[in-house]
């Protein structure tokens, strides 16, 4: 199939690219195709359009008043994260019709989401493991380090992507909103003070700082004495992670993970262990 709309020519190969593409980089479009077509209509079934949260286009589902409204729509799902499908009648333009080629079309508006993103600030033996099971639960992983040698894609495979930078100025790296995790596995408290406020004024659903209480009633004291407000403070989870007697790596990544699975769910982290009444035992 061709379409050709806003002056941009493409085939349903080149749409799914820009799909694959969009996941890649972790960005947002709604994507409309038209389901039904009966009667004398510009496009037929299957004909699909991207449409970009700045209203660019590639492709077309007919053009003119529809489109237009198709468009509007089509932003509206990327505000509101809900599908809709459109009706569309093209007989009487004083009645509201879009159209008046005489037939009848149904449009599906799906808004493509971004994956949720783990970053992971520093990648020594904890961070290379939360990023291998962030990966492996569907996460968008970035990874960032201030040392090339360990934010790179050889020495993290799972990463989608791999900054080399300061932790203050990882804000203007990467982009970060409320469905961003970000979890700081760095190495010690002089790696943390320069870098944390920055992160406290994102949006980010969870900032997670690995370490003893000892550790960070630290970097929480030397905060306050920088300026930095309690409720920005208070911004932060740390130490992060669920109780889990953790030792290894992989378990401290475990626990780290659950808790970012509890936040994004909505859990509670108690036992779903069921223990039957001693009535339905003796029933059964």
């Amino acid at each position: 199939m061709l379409s050709a709309g806003r002056g941009i020519l493409m085939t349903d190969d080149s749409l799914y690219a820009l799909l694959a593409e969009l996941e890649a980089a972790g960005k947002t479009a709604a994507l409309a195709t038209v389901i039904r077509a009966r009667g004398s209509v510009p496009r037929h079934a299957g004909t699909k359009m991207l449409v970009y949260p700045d209203g660019r286009c590639v492709g077309t589902v007919g053009g003119g008043e529809m489109e237009g409204r198709v468009i509007q729509e089509a932003l509206a799902s990327l505000r509101d994260g809900e599908a809709r499908i459109l009706h569309y009648e093209l007989n009487n333009l004083n009645g509201g019709d879009p159209g008046v080629c005489g037939g009848e079309v149904e449009v599906f508006v799906e808004p493509i989401q971004r994956r949720p993103t783990v970053v992971v600030v520093g990648a020594g033996h904890v961070g290379k493991a939360v990023a291998h099971l962030a990966h492996w639960l569907g996460f968008r992983v970035v990874v960032a380090d201030d040392r090339p040698e360990f934010a790179n894609a050889e020495a993290v495979p799972e990463a989608d992507e791999t900054i080399v930078c300061s932790m203050a100025e990882l804000p203007s790296r990467v982009a970060i909103d409320g469905s961003t995790y970000l979890l700081l596995t760095t190495r010690g408290v002089r790696v943390d003070i320069p870098g944390l406020p920055g992160l406290m004024d994102s949006p980010a659903a969870y900032l997670g700082v690995i370490g003893s209480k000892r550790r960070w009633e630290v970097t929480a004291q030397q905060l306050r004495e920088e300026g930095v407000p309690e409720e920005k403070i208070a911004k932060v989870t740390s130490p992060m992670g669920l109780e889990l007697h953790a030792e290894t790596p992989e378990e401290i990544a475990l626990s780290m993970m659950a808790e970012v699975i509890l936040r994004r769910r909505g859990g509670t982290g108690e036992s779903m262990a069921h223990t039957t009444s001693r009535a339905h035992r003796s029933e059964s």
